[in-house]
């Protein structure tokens, strides 16, 4: 939150309590994703750097494709206009996220092997890194997780913990998260997990 916004908490909670609230119920039917495409607009839109980067990462967090982040941009044109998607997409480029390099979005979309059971011992993660993505993929008796290797904070590399540890500690601000379910046990965003499944023992994942 800015400094502003945190002022204006303090010397308005009231009103301010009324419009986040407003906030709240006016997007209670919007899935996860589109609300984060909405965010990442508005901030375009105001052309605000640190609120675009921080909901970027925020709609990564919640599913969202670096493609849908590029649709989205392109198809609210006639609000934006090209000047604000050029600056948008500089921004982007700065924050040098794999996933956004032109090579990672053009023609990569759909489902890649990822690994195959057998390379997966139960109750184990490893930290693989699959055509330039970096995965954390968690094995229990009953299923296969596959989440993206980045802390949503900040985007820091997430290293696999030891066999039989379920929780994940980020390095560097230590956000804490549950390898079982994605959430977050300590922080604000849970991992991304990516669509997979299971064909004949191979494990793969889209993206």
């Amino acid at each position: 939150m800015s400094e502003a916004l945190d002022y204006l908490l303090k010397v308005r909670p009231q009103a301010m309590g009324r419009y986040f609230a407003f906030l709240r119920e006016a997007g209670r039917h919007l899935d996860p994703k589109t609300r984060a495409l909405i965010s990442v607009i508005t901030k375009v839109h105001a052309q605000t750097e640190a609120g675009l980067r921080q909901y970027v990462r925020r709609a990564l967090a919640d599913g969202v494709r670096p493609a849908e982040v590029i649709d989205a941009l392109l198809m609210a044109f006639p609000a934006l206009g090209l000047t604000r998607i050029v600056w948008a997409i500089d921004v982007l480029l700065a924050m040098d996220l794999p996933e956004f390099r032109a090579d990672a979005i053009v023609g990569s979309t759909g489902w890649h092997t990822v690994c195959t059971l057998d390379d997966l011992a139960v109750g184990t993660a490893v930290r693989l890194d699959i055509e330039g993505k970096p995965l954390l993929v968690h094995r229990t008796a009953d299923a296969v997780r596959i989440y993206d290797a980045r802390c949503p904070h900040q985007g820091t590399f997430l290293d696999a913990p030891a066999a039989g540890v379920t929780r994940l500690v980020c390095a560097r601000h230590g956000w804490v998260f549950d390898l079982l379910d994605g959430r977050a046990i300590e922080g604000d965003a849970a991992l991304r997990e990516l669509p997979h499944r299971v064909d004949m023992r191979a494990v793969l994942a889209f993206w």
